[in-house]
């Protein structure tokens, strides 16, 4: 019997041990979404362009420009996001364009506007492993639109906006890609644009 001693010791450590490691093998194997959603940080830029500038008097020209903009905001399921943004753009419109000056000031102008958005999902289009990864959206929001420099437009203007995009959720989870068509209105002075943006977003 003494010498199976160390046999019954040696077998009486390793049951527990088994023991736990086939409860361990049991459990669920942790799984991931494939397309995560919640929190989200957003960045957008690109071309934008301004048909009629803001202005009292004189010419108001035709007005291309570059826009870049940051947003924050949360998924609400699969088809809804709100958020929050920032957008600055910087327009060209010569010499001749004098805005609200008077004469006193001519040229270029810049636009710095924060606001809200809201955006839908319409139509999903499923890859092969039957997941939604690209989808078709429209997008909207509204901001204060504040212009440099003042002596050029020393008003402010409520800036609305909208207009649809085209959105890939990749493979990594958290990142998606896009490109947006947008349409603005810019209420007091009765300016038009449009841009022309793609983005990149990550949720958390």
């Amino acid at each position: 019997m003494k010498a199976f001693r160390p046999f019954v010791v040696c077998a009486a450590l390793a049951i527990p041990a088994l023991a736990n490691a086939q409860a361990a093998g049991d459990r669920p194997a942790e799984t991931f979404n494939e397309i995560e959603r919640g929190l989200y940080f957003s960045v957008f830029g690109g071309p934008s362009f301004i048909v009629n500038p803001p202005a009292s008097a004189g010419p108001r020209p035709f007005s291309p420009g570059q826009m870049a903009q940051v947003e924050v905001g949360v998924d609400i399921g699969e088809r809804l996001s709100l958020g929050l943004f920032v957008m600055g753009a910087s327009n060209r419109a010569g010499s001749d364009y004098v805005g609200y000056s008077g004469g006193a000031a001519s040229g270029d102008f810049s636009m710095l506007v924060p606001g809200a958005v809201v955006r839908a999902h319409l139509v999903s289009f499923a890859d092969a492993q039957e997941v939604k990864r690209t989808w078709i959206y429209v997008r909207g929001g509204a901001g204060y639109a504040l212009f440099r420099p003042k002596q050029l437009l020393p008003d402010p203007d409520i800036l609305v906006f909208a207009g649809p995009g085209l959105e890939y959720y990749t493979r990594l989870r958290h990142f998606s890609v896009g490109i947006e068509v947008t349409g603005s209105f810019l209420v007091k002075s009765q300016s038009f644009g449009f841009a022309v943006t793609p983005n990149l977003r990550y949720a958390f």
